[in-house]
Parts: structure tokens; C-alpha cells; sequence
């Protein structure tokens, strides 16, 4: 047996040793790291908790217990035993058993501790002073950083906030659900008849029964079709039903949204009230309205080019403090994916923007609806010129992450005044809806009231049919790819 090394705690290449501050020792519990190592040596079932909270992070702080952590977990993916004689062999065949201390050192361990009933509770205890470990790092180099006088600040604070983001992650992880879990809450929400957050259009409230959280909604369009406007409706609709909403307008400021929602809840033309050309009853009527209107919450950032990032710290300080219920975000492409993700190639940055947003919409838990632009190929197809979900600009990630996709077509934009029906039917005032994705249900489409005068979508009386296939539309006509030369495409995104 070799003899035990006097310096177990060496410091293998690459690892990142965290220098003392002001005298102080950096956060840590070696105590229990030896308990948990000790542990995992003698109960073949430990090992596996212990990767279940620490996976394959550097969370030791002794260089020696991270290396024999390292092994086990090697070994544990490989779906090899972890005991004493194979973990011995192990860091042999990795020429690092000596330098941890030998096996006597391994020896000590199993020694010390003897029961697992605690295990976890002593990772979580490890984790936390990982935590803060790592946040002394992000600290420090904030602090080099800032001294530096070729640093830009923006790209300073951008990553800084990105990388206490990322420490924070380790603190918000996700347990599995055992199934009973899953289950009760079905039953739950059956019984409650528990929705999600209320669509103001009876039809798509019908259809989807509201928006559910963790759901990324896609509200997709041409430039004219009035996407802000029904976004704007759904806002107001829902403030007033006392679930509060957050908005990130990344195209039009937050004066020009409240605008545009007091136009359609005074019945004002809108154009009127940005030039601010009102008459005195309309003056009166706006007066009237205020007190009720700017209780409403909502709650708007109007940041030009917001990265992921950004839109997820300010989501979850709204959701903390104001308890959102919905994110809409106005719109996607106009997005910047920060770090490693702006890469400068747009498809893999609205890919990672789109992966984004769900990942946002899961982890605090309410729906995102996102705005999106769409290709030029809608206005150089004939007839009704209905979109297809290749129509969406860097349409494969966004189909992929998005749960419901919706289309806004509004005909009497491209000077067609009858539907595509048996009775060619007046389309004057009236747009389509038409889901072309919904992972809870069936694909469809529905013609509602529009009225951009006053930015008011409406549900129609007279035609009270729920997403019926429009006649004379064959699905499969509907959603074939056309070919289109995108190099005529000229939108900036």
C-alpha cells in the first residue's frame, strides 16, 4: 500500500484556483465533501444521487476530492461499480492516485462515514458553497473588468449579467415529477376548470382555451395585417381581467403602445391621437377614461435590439414583484443574440433566440407570445396569398420551439374585397386567423372583425362557426411549400 502523500490538495492543469480576498477563505465545506466521497465509496446507490445534484460541474473545492468525484463519474456514466478497489484502480489508469494522497487517503474516507441517510442534504450544502464560489469569480472579474479602459461597458455589463445568470441556474434547477405528482395536478385542473390566460376573441379563447403557461405562441404576419393591434388587444383584455401582462416592444416605444391601446378603448382614431389633432368630446372622453385606464398591469420595456438574456432577468424581476401572467414580445427578429450566440449567421441566432424564449416561458412558468415578421414569398403567391409555416423568417427553429403558430391575414391589404366562398362573402373590415400549428390540438382557421382605425379586433355575430376549414381550401393546397426566389426579399430581418 503506498504511503499517504503530505500534499493531497494539488492543482491538476486547468483548474481555477480562486485567490483570497481581503484575508478571507473562499466559502466551503470540506467536512462534507469527504462525507459524500466517503459515502458514494460504500453505498452503490449514493453515487447516483450525488450526479443527480452535482452532474458534471467542478463543484469541490479540495483539487483531490474533485478528482476522485471526476473518476466516479466517469465510471458511473459507463455504468461501472463504484467501490473502493475499482475507484482505486481507476485513478491509477488516470495517474492520479498518488497525487490525491494514495490509497490510504481513499481508505480514510470510507472510514470516516458510514450511513447515506443525509447525502443529499449534505450536497445541497456543497452546491451552495459552489455557488458562492463561483459568484466571488463572476465578482472579481466584473470588478478587472471594470478597471479596464478598453472594456466597453455595454459588452461589460452584458456578460456579467449573463454570467450571473448562469450561476444562478444552479440554484433554480428543475426536479423530475414522480407521475402521481403529474397526475393530481391533471385532475386538479380538470375540476377546477382551470384555463389559461383569456384570449378577448371568443373564437380563439374556444379554440384554445386560453394560452397555457409555459407555451411559446407565434404570432406571425406581413407588415399591415395589424399584429401589433391584436397583440395590443389581447394586453388590454387581460389587464382588465386582472391577470398582470409585461410586453417587450422592441420596434415601437411604450408612449406609442399606450397610445394605440387608448384609441381602441376610446373609440378614437389612432392617427388622431398621435398628432394629437383630438376634438374637445374626444378630449373629454380620454379625461373619463384615465383613472380606470393607467390602473391597468401592464408593464412595458421598450429596449431597441434585446438579447435573450436581458428579456429573461427583467421577465423574472416582473414575475417576482408583479406576478405577470403573460410575456408578449414585439417582435422576434428584431431580438440580438448576445455572447456566443451572435455569431453574425441570423439563422443560428434566431435559433437560439426562439430556444430562448421557450426555455423562458417554462422557467417562469406563464406563455410568451412573440411577434414575427414574414417573407416576402406570401405577397408573391397568388390568390389569397394564405401563409405557410415556411413563410416565417428563419422559419425551422421557430417551428420547432414554438407550441402554437398563428397566422394574421388581413385580404382587403392586398385589395381583395370577397372571401374565397361558395357566396363571395364580404371580407371588407374582416381578417383570418389560422393556427397552422397547435401541439394541443387541431390546426384551423376563423375570420374575426378588424377595424385598424381604431386597432379593435371583434368576434362576429353573424358568422359563429369555430375554426371550420374555409371552403374551397384544400389543407393540402394550404400548406404545401412554393417555391419563391428569396434573394427578392428585401426585409431587413
Amino acid at each position: 500500500m503506498a504511503e499517504p502523500l503530505q500534499n493531497t490538495n494539488y492543482n491538476p492543469k486547468g483548474s481555477q484556483v480562486i485567490s483570497l480576498e481581503k484575508g478571507k477563505i473562499p466559502p466551503q465545506a470540506i467536512d462534507l465533501e469527504e462525507a459524500i466521497l466517503g459515502i458514494a465509496l460504500q453505498d452503490k446507490y449514493a453515487i447516483g444521487q450525488v450526479v443527480e445534484i452535482f452532474r458534471d460541474e467542478q463543484v469541490f473545492y479540495k483539487a483531490a476530492h474533485q478528482e476522485i468525484y471526476n473518476a466516479m463519474l466517469e465510471m458511473f456514466e459507463a455504468s461501472e461499480p463504484v467501490d473502493l478497489l475499482s475507484i482505486i484502480h481507476k485513478l491509477k489508469s488516470r495517474n492520479t492516485l498518488e497525487k490525491i494522497g494514495g490509497e490510504f487517503f481513499l481508505i480514510q474516507l470510507t472510514q470516516k462515514f458510514s450511513t447515506s441517510a443525509h447525502i443529499e442534504y449534505h450536497c445541497r450544502i456543497v452546491m451552495q458553497m459552489h455557488v458562492k464560489r463561483q459568484s466571488i469569480r463572476v465578482a472579481n472579474e466584473i470588478i478587472e473588468q471594470s478597471y479596464n479602459d478598453e472594456s466597453d461597458i455595454f459588452d461589460l455589463l452584458s456578460e456579467s449579467q449573463k454570467q450571473i445568470d448562469d450561476v444562478a441556474q444552479w440554484l433554480i434547477r428543475k426536479k423530475p415529477s414522480d407521475f402521481k405528482t403529474v397526475v393530481d395536478s391533471i385532475f386538479d385542473a380538470s375540476e377546477n376548470n382551470i384555463a389559461g390566460v383569456p384570449s378577448s376573441l371568443a373564437k380563439l379563447q374556444k379554440k384554445l382555451n386560453g394560452y397555457r403557461e409555459t407555451d411559446l405562441i407565434i404570432l406571425a404576419a406581413r407588415p399591415g395585417m395589424g399584429k401589433t393591434a391584436l397583440m395590443l388587444n389581447e394586453v388590454k383584455h387581460m389587464a382588465k381581467q386582472g391577470n398582470p401582462v409585461g410586453i417587450f416592444s422592441l420596434e415601437m416605444s411604450a408612449k406609442d403602445l399606450g397610445r394605440r391601446m387608448l384609441a381602441e378603448e376610446c373609440g378614437i382614431d389612432s392617427s388622431k391621437l398621435t398628432l394629437n389633432n383630438l376634438e374637445d368630446f374626444e378630449r373629454k372622453l380620454m379625461n373619463e377614461k384615465r383613472a380606470e385606464f393607467e390602473k391597468l398591469p401592464i408593464f412595458i420595456h421598450d429596449q431597441a435590439s434585446l438579447s435573450p438574456m436581458e428579456l429573461k432577468v427583467q421577465a423574472g424581476k416582473w414575475k417576482r414583484e408583479n406576478g405577470i401572467k403573460m410575456i408578449f414580445v414585439d417582435y422576434l427578429q428584431l431580438m440580438s443574440a448576445s455572447g456566443k450566440n451572435g455569431t453574425g449567421n441570423r439563422e443560428q441566432e434566431i435559433s437560439s433566440i426562439s430556444r430562448s424564449l421557450k426555455a423562458t416561458a417554462k422557467d417562469l412558468e406563464v406563455p410568451v407570445m412573440a411577434l414575427s415578421q414574414m417573407s416576402r414569398a406570401v405577397e408573391q403567391r397568388g390568390g389569397f396569398k394564405r401563409a405557410i409555416l415556411s413563410d416565417l423568417r428563419e422559419s425551422g427553429a421557430i417551428e420547432q420551439d414554438a407550441d402554437v403558430i398563428m397566422f394574421l391575414l388581413r385580404p382587403e391589404y392586398y385589395k381583395i374585397y370577397e372571401w374565397d366562398d361558395d357566396d363571395h362573402t364580404s371580407c371588407r373590415g374582416q381578417a383570418e386567423i389560422s393556427i397552422a400549428k397547435f401541439r394541443g390540438g387541431e390546426t384551423g382557421q376563423t375570420i374575426v372583425g378588424c377595424d385598424l382605425q381604431y386597432m379593435r379586433f371583434y368576434d362576429l355575430e353573424e358568422r359563429d362557426s369555430f375554426f371550420e376549414k374555409l371552403p374551397n381550401q384544400d389543407p393540402n393546397d394550404a400548406f404545401e411549400p412554393v417555391a419563391v426566389d428569396a434573394d427578392e426579399d428585401d426585409l431587413p430581418f
